[in-house]
């Protein structure tokens, strides 16, 4: 999987992520995205591994802090991809994120990240376009043809 313009020969940094999706009532699937704090692109929650945590949980614990969302999370990755992330100090590191999936049950009102982010709900391929990085898109097409049951992980 490419990302764009970045050294292959750097040292990715492991992230987790999940990639949150409910049905519609009309049987099909939005994804949930957010916006990243400082540059405001749609991503999806994400974050660094937490000790103490299998990756799947601290991916659903970044889930409920970035958007207040809960739900049956994946132990199973369906992918990953990779992105520079900017940091304070304006250098930049390269990324993997593993991703899980996410079926969300609740959108909680208050949760620790509220009014630091937008969230919104897509369909697969709107979500698809709205993310710049090219193995999200990927994963975002992928994982929305998949059979919902098949899902759980």
């Amino acid at each position: 999987m490419t990302a764009g313009p970045i050294e292959s020969s750097r040292e990715a940094r492991p992230q987790v992520g999940v990639l949150p999706m409910r049905r519609t009532p009309e049987g099909g699937t939005e994804i949930l995205l957010v916006t990243s704090r400082e540059t405001r692109r749609w991503i999806i929650p994400k974050g660094w591994p937490m000790k103490g945590r299998k990756p799947f949980e601290a991916a659903a614990r970044e889930a409920y802090e970035e958007a207040g969302i809960v739900g049956h999370v994946g132990k199973r990755p369906i992918g990953f991809y990779l992105y520079e992330k900017r940091l304070k100090n304006r250098d930049a590191v390269l990324c993997q994120v593993t991703v899980f999936p996410l079926d969300v049950r609740k959108q909680l009102k208050k949760f620790p990240e509220r009014g630091q982010r937008e969230a919104r709900w897509f369909s697969p391929s709107d979500a698809a376009e709205a993310v710049i990085e090219a193995g999200l898109a990927g994963l975002i097409r992928a994982a929305a043809n998949r059979d919902p049951k098949k899902r759980k992980g």
